[in-house]
């Protein structure tokens, strides 16, 4: 194999362009891995763990962009810098049909030129990112932080300078948020109506306002809060600021708290709040003890599941689980499945893109009678794989953690290590269930599920050949108005033989059930 590397000095990309120009510069015959990515610390890092940090990348500052490959040979990996040279011209050209608008030099530029603009989404290198979220707030805005490596002071001091002014801070690493009907980031495209989230996780507010659209109903606004807002480090302000607006917002009737747990001084400081808003308020601390937050006006969900059944019905109507199966249906969907399994098939394997969605499984699987559930994700360190490369017994695997993205795109944009994982978990004789999520919506892959069936379709065509059945069951996280198209996506899925759920929870209970008893 060959690694060559190429730096360009002071180009600055957006972080989701970089992520899909990696994906097709991957995808170049002979090469095995491809990173077009700014060259922050923390990515200099990992091109250095993973032997990519060579020739001019090296001396790479914070704002110029690199390109690495890992090749068959010099001539392959000479070939695929050339093309990411290609690609990253065509990216900079405006869209088909689109006029070309003059590129503004600062933020105060861009918003004299717009007129109008009320949100400023900053995606830059970690070292500039607070200094040009401070600009957006001095010009009136709020702000989508989605770059990471942000220091946590500096997120404490932005955000605490957004509610002085009135603003909202979203962010850092704020990955997705809908206002006013617009998606930003990775956001599912869903109706407008008057249910309003704030959320710490990105695939749980994409689960919950996907779930809300199927059941018939809306979003007024989903606020993403980034990862370490409710840490006693940052105090909730983002969380706090998100529910005074939804509480004040005539358009939301119901309102949606989500997160991981927080800390428990910071649960009790926005617990107090949700309490005051004078609305419904359903807290989906995923994981977190429900004694510490029912009561009131407060709705306690244990799932992602739960958070957008439990808002559909404090609308009113007849209460009805929307989500629901039939009696019985799930149960006899999993002896179906179970019949057709060799004695030694005991283990679920899941292959997670969305990390709040691999933590959601977990928790349904861990409260069955499956005994221990591994995973390099979750609140439970007894339960973490010592190697996150290699399952052992029950494992859901969260792919979008650092480890698997060293020198790779994430798995909601690039699904060969998903690909590659799922053939390794198919040829192992104990695996029974192969637990997927696929992810639609902005930003995402063009066709998850179609790149994902051929691989479904061969995993199960070799457990044939080797005298087994290979269960495959899967959520596609995603709407109709989606630009992927869930009937679309869903066809593919089952066209493959994977059996698809509505909903990511149910996927996880549908699995327990196929392996119930088999230990």
């Amino acid at each position: 194999m060959s690694v060559a590397a190429r730096c360009k000095s002071g180009l600055y990309q957006d972080s989701v362009r970089l992520m899909r120009l990696s994906e097709e510069l991957a995808a170049f015959p002979g090469v095995s891995r491809a990173t077009v990515a700014m060259a922050t610390d923390a990515n200099r890092r990992l091109l250095a763990e993973a032997g990519m940090l060579v020739g001019e990348v090296a001396g790479a500052r914070p704002d110029d962009l690199v390109i690495a490959v890992d090749a068959a040979d010099e001539a392959t990996a000479a070939a695929a810098l050339a093309r990411a040279e290609e690609l990253l011209v065509e990216a900079s050209r405006p869209a088909p049909g689109t006029a070309a608008r003059r590129q503004a030099r600062t933020l105060r530029a861009a918003v004299g030129e717009l007129g109008g603009a009320e949100v400023a989404v900053v995606s830059v290198a970690g070292e500039y990112a607070a200094l040009e979220a401070v600009h957006a707030l001095e010009a009136g805005l709020h702000v989508l932080l989605f770059s990471d490596n942000v220091d946590v002071t500096a997120e404490r001091d932005l955000k605490e300078e957004a509610r002085a002014r009135g603003r909202l801070l979203m962010g850092p690493g704020a990955g997705t948020a809908i206002l006013d009907g617009v998606g930003l980031g990775f956001a599912n495209a869903v109706r407008r109506g008057p249910i309003g989230l704030v959320a710490g996780s990105g695939t749980g507010l994409q689960e919950v306002t996907v779930l809300v659209h199927r059941g018939g109903s809306g979003i007024s606004q989903a606020i993403g809060t980034g990862g370490r807002d409710l840490t006693e480090a940052v105090g909730g302000l983002t969380t706090r600021a998100g529910l005074e607006f939804l509480a004040a917002d005539p358009a939301t009737r119901v309102m949606v708290l989500l997160s991981k747990p927080p800390q428990r001084a910071v649960a009790d400081r926005v617990l107090a709040l949700a309490r005051e808003a004078g609305k419904p308020v359903v807290v989906a601390f995923l994981g977190g003890e429900p004694a510490t937050v029912g009561g009131g006006n407060l709705a306690f969900a244990a799932t992602l599941e739960a958070a957008a059944a439990a808002a559909l019905r404090a609308l009113g109507g007849d209460g009805a689980d929307p989500f629901a199966p039939a009696a019985g249906a799930l149960e006899a969907m999993a002896a179906s499945t179970a019949a057709g399994l060799a004695p030694g098939q005991r283990f679920i394997r899941g292959l997670y893109s969305g990390g709040s969605l691999c933590d959601e499984a977990l928790l349904v699987l861990r409260d069955g009678q499956l005994g221990p559930v591994r995973s390099n994700a979750g609140g439970d360190a007894s339960l973490r794989l010592a190697d996150p490369w290699w399952s052992e017994g029950h494992a859901l695997v969260d792919l979008g953690e650092e480890e698997f993205t060293r020198g790779r795109p994430h798995p909601m944009i690039d699904p060969r290590l998903r690909l590659e994982r799922l053939a390794d978990e198919a040829a192992d004789p104990a695996t029974a269930v192969v637990l997927l999520d696929v992810v639609l919506g902005h930003g995402a892959h063009d066709d998850p599920a179609g790149a994902l069936a051929p691989g479904i379709a061969a995993a199960r065509a070799a457990a044939e050949a080797a005298g087994r059945e290979l269960a495959v069951v899967a959520h596609v996280c995603g709407t109709d108005l989606d630009p992927q198209g869930l009937p679309r996506q869903e066809a593919a899925l089952r066209d493959a033989g994977a059996l698809v759920l509505p909903t990511n929870a149910q996927a996880a209970r549908l699995a327990g059930l196929i392996v119930a008893g088999r230990g």
